[in-house]
């Protein structure tokens, strides 16, 4: 009985239903014309009282930049961490998928179903770097137009692919096929994280985030043997492949749910002021600059970031020649006895290159704080403090014998320290020289002249310790510390784009 009571009632309390909302509708309709009629100039003259100002009207206009703020939003903070860790982790990923063969190799060489001997090793770890530079070049130039997150989640997730297509391979051919195409994608990684980063923090703070984003590069480094080499001596050569491969797939997945291209991807207006591009004399939006001007009038143009470029290629040359070459020194020159004991004394290079990055960013941003403006670019100050560190120890590594492999350790400790802080550094001293847009590019640019002095650590280093002994080896990575220096004196008091800005802004507000 009570079924058919609420059947019968039903069809009523919808009709009703419906008839409230269209009363609603009606008098929505009805207010929104007395409001327009109320904004209508009366056709007898009469003059009608302004009416009150609104709240809303009263509201001040948002701020064009985070930096106006006295503080930053905690969900902004909180989006910006997640992002933070996100290219931390993921350019740590991306050395997961690139050192995956050093430490796969000997298990491949000791495999007898495998052609594979230490000369076909040679030939694949010498197509990578040659690879690499140029697509840290090409990658930072075409990123420039696309979406950064995108590309460094792509990139890594094909990076793991094609480690995952070396490990079913069995030829030479193809070994060499998928590790030059690797190489080609590895250089996605450090202009997408460069953008992400010049996004979503200030001049004020960018160095500071820069060095701990920096540390990825030791993480990785670090982490590659424990990976690759367990998984190869546990469970074959494949899985040295394999294993990076399936870590960097999951964490390209987590890069494309958690980070963010900028503050204004979702709502926040960016970290800094931009300069907007001048409309057309119709009103109309310039178009954007192409890809080559961009390059050209911004990096190729702008002396100061050729300066760069030559001085990280000389940065790479001892870089490179340290990583190369040092195990083989104490070996042939200081009696170590084998390769493993080598190894154990100079491993402290990565460590002390993740505390000298963090300290070379806390510095960067000490000075440009004490300066207010008007230090220049005082990144390059760091660096040349650095890198003359870097000689010094290089000249106390040589210096100490053979019986004291503490002290051995703790100098190679102390040239990675040295060594890490310009590497970091330079690429942020190129980011702010330039505009925004073409941060990728500078990126680009600046790696693949450094990957250009990584090649000439390899085969010009071993004909001079052939030709000439271990001392013009020394002599060698001491000139190119030298050469370094040269080159970012005359450049101490450039400016950054955000300075220039700034000054610009300045000047036309006095003539104004």
């Amino acid at each position: 009985m009570l079924q058919m009571r609420s059947l019968a009632l039903r069809p009523l309390l919808v009709s009703k239903g419906l008839g409230m909302v269209a009363a609603g509708l009606q008098q929505r309709r009805m207010r929104a014309a007395l409001v327009k009629a109320a904004q209508e100039e009366p056709d007898n003259g009469e003059e009608v009282a302004a009416p009150e100002p609104s709240a809303a009207a009263a509201t001040p206009p948002p701020p064009a930049s985070l930096s106006e703020l006295p503080a930053y939003p905690p969900e902004f903070v909180r989006r910006r961490l997640i992002t933070f860790v996100g290219i931390v982790l993921g350019y740590s990923c991306f050395y997961l998928t690139r050192n995956s063969l050093t430490y796969t190799a000997p298990v491949m060489v000791a495999d007898p179903s495998l052609p594979i001997g230490m000369t076909e090793i040679g030939t694949m770890t010498s197509i990578f770097p040659i690879a690499y530079g140029f697509s840290k070049f090409v990658s930072g130039v075409l990123g420039s137009r696309t979406s950064p997150t995108m590309l460094l989640a792509g990139g890594l997730m094909a990076t793991a692919a094609l480690n995952v297509a070396f490990g079913f391979s069995t030829s030479l051919v193809w070994f060499c096929t998928w590790w030059a195409m690797n190489g080609m994608l590895q250089g996605v990684g450090a202009p997408c994280c460069a953008r992400i980063l010049t996004s979503w923090f200030a001049a004020k703070e960018r160095g500071t985030y820069w060095g701990m984003w920096n540390i990825a590069h030791n993480m990785g480094g670090f982490l590659a043997p424990i990976l690759a080499g367990t998984a190869a001596k546990m469970y074959g050569w494949q899985w040295g492949m394999f294993a990076p491969g399936i870590v960097g797939t999951a964490m390209g997945l987590l890069i494309l749910l958690g980070v963010r291209d900028s503050p204004e991807a979702i709502g926040y207006p960016p970290v800094e002021a931009r300069k907007e591009a001048p409309p057309n004399a119709d009103g109309s939006q310039a178009p954007k600059e192409s890809l080559v001007s961009l390059l050209v009038n911004d990096c190729l143009k702008n002396p100061y970031v050729v300066g760069l470029a030559l001085t990280y290629f000389f940065i790479y040359v001892v870089r490179q020649g340290v990583t190369s070459w040092f195990v083989f020194y104490l070996l042939q020159v200081k009696g170590v006895a084998d390769a493993g004991a080598a190894s154990l004394r100079v491993s402290g290079l990565e460590l002390g290159g993740l505390f000298g990055s963090l300290l070379a960013g806390k510095l960067s941003d000490m000075l440009i704080n004490n300066s207010q403006g008007s230090g220049g670019n005082v990144g390059k100050r760091v660096v040349i403090a650095y890198t003359l560190g870097i000689a010094a120890m290089l000249m106390a590594f040589a210096a100490v014998p053979a019986s004291m492999g503490a002290m051995q350790w703790a100098t190679v400790f102390m040239i990675g320290f040295f060594l890490y802080g310009p590497q970091m550094m330079i690429g942020l001293c190129g980011a702010e020289l330039v505009r925004p847009e073409s941060v990728g590019a500078s990126q680009g640019f600046l790696g693949w002249v450094a990957y250009l002095g990584a090649a000439n650590a390899g085969i010009p280093l071993s004909i001079i310790v052939k030709d000439y002994g271990w001392g013009a080896y020394f002599t060698a990575l001491l000139a190119a510390c030298g050469a370094a220096v040269l080159l970012l004196a005359p450049m101490i008091g450039a400016k950054s784009y955000i300075q220039l800005e700034n000054e610009r802004k300045a000047a036309a507000a006095k003539l104004a």
